[in-house]
């Protein structure tokens, strides 16, 4: 008589090779033996879904395997809107000594214990050379982690007269970036001009629901004084796309509160170049790029754009594995031990294999030696400003466009889940 669990070996066999028809026969220990109906106990061990104890020859039930969900690195794209016409360049100026600042409002911010990835698009507007036949707008940089090129990219800026078509360039954004979907990312347009917002063939209100509807913010800063006509539209398509409006005096002097550590910072902002390890096609000419924006923000120092940027640097959301070997390896899009010679730089190119992991791995603690001295220094510094920050708002009364945007990031990015660390 068989047992329960070899009915269960048995029908699992039979199943295997389709032989679970009810009284059929075969062989075991050389005597005939009929299976009386069985195919209930294949349907039961099947439903069931039980591994029971048992060895039929090679056709063992493969270990089901269990899938472990992967957290979804959490990922903040804003897109900045500029408008570049005759009167703007004052608004320009603030934008390029103030993007540092922004970025490290980002590394305060975690969710689910991880740093977001900040992805960054820069458009101009209103400029005559962009052409009437895509509306005077023009995308300098899709979204892009290389903040380098960002800032590279608004130190060239420069301001001509023209016509300012809001829709026409929040509708360029919308369709035309590459935009994450997911429920805990935060997504934002940041608009910034003084012209009527309903200017050009393509309606504001239009482009704004389509933003929303993709999840997108869109946060209106109008450079002007809040009672004016004008401002009145700013606002509304703000209200369209669930964003924030706000008003800014585009020529107001950004005052940095000089601290005590800023000579430190910024020094030791410069000693971190030493420890980046250019490769390939990019690696050359980002290398430059990156000494070259130290050096752009050392002439924005009044405004305290070179203290900013070091801490950036000391940062997740400075990031440049593109063409750093150190961010490469440890992101593991990289191979040293594959690499050809002629990809790495020149002091790299005669070592072994094991050599280049050593040499890159030396080059990342002394990184991360530094990064840590930085962000120690500024935890003390941002002690030392926040008194004064409140006394300087209180004092001034007027908006910036750094201080308009780092109120509405905070406040809509903790909607998607973001907390931020707040100073002691």
């Amino acid at each position: 008589m068989w047992r329960n669990w070899e009915f269960s070996e048995l029908g699992w066999w039979l199943v295997r090779q389709k032989r679970w028809k009810a009284d059929r026969s075969f062989y075991a220990g050389g005597q005939v033996m009929f299976a009386r109906k069985i195919s209930w106990a294949v349907a039961v061990v099947a439903l069931a879904g039980v591994a029971l104890p048992w060895t039929f020859g090679k056709d063992e039930m493969p270990a089901e395997k269990i899938a472990v969900p992967v957290k979804q690195k959490p990922v903040v794209q804003l897109a900045i809107l500029l408008d570049t016409s005759g009167s703007m360049s004052g608004l320009i100026d603030q934008a390029k000594g103030q993007l540092w600042k922004i970025v490290n409002e980002f590394a305060k911010a975690k969710q689910n214990g991880q740093s977001p990835e900040l992805q960054v698009a820069l458009y101009q507007y209103g400029t005559p050379s962009l052409g009437a036949d895509n509306g005077y707008v023009r995308q300098i940089v899709g979204l892009s982690t290389d903040l380098d090129k960002i800032s590279e990219e608004l130190f060239k800026l420069r301001t001509d007269g023209g016509d300012e078509y809001c829709g026409t360039v929040i509708k360029h954004a919308m369709e035309n970036l590459k935009w994450t979907e997911g429920k805990n990312v935060y997504k934002a347009v940041f608009i910034a001009g003084n012209e009527p917002f309903s200017q050009g063939n393509v309606d504001f209100r239009k482009s704004c629901k389509e933003a929303i509807g993709k999840g997108i913010m869109v946060n209106t800063i109008y450079c002007g004084a809040a009672n004016n006509s004008e401002a009145k539209e700013w606002a509304e398509g703000a209200t369209l796309a669930d964003g924030a409006y706000m008003s800014i005096d585009q020529n107001q002097q950004v005052v940095h509160i000089t601290a005590p550590q800023d000579k430190q910072i910024a020094e030791l902002g410069e000693k971190l170049n030493k420890t980046y390890v250019a490769y390939g096609a990019k690696g050359r000419e980002s290398a430059v790029r990156q000494q070259a924006m130290d050096q752009a923000a050392t002439t924005q120092a009044a405004a305290g754009s070179n203290v900013q940027r070091s801490v950036a640097k000391a940062n997740a959301q400075y990031k440049n594995a593109e063409w750093d070997l150190v961010d490469a390896k440890k992101d593991g899009t990289v191979n040293l031990k594959e690499m050809k010679a002629e990809e790495l730089p020149e002091e790299m190119r005669n070592l072994k294999p094991e050599e280049r992991e050593k040499y890159v791995a030396e080059k990342q603690k002394e990184r991360e030696a530094i990064q840590a001295d930085i962000n120690k220094l500024n935890k003390e510094r941002e002690v030392y400003v926040a008194a004064e920050q409140k006394k300087q708002a209180e004092a001034s009364g007027k908006e910036t466009l750094d201080s308009a945007m780092l109120k509405v990031i905070r406040t809509q990015a903790e909607k998607a889940e973001l907390k931020f660390e707040e100073t002691k």
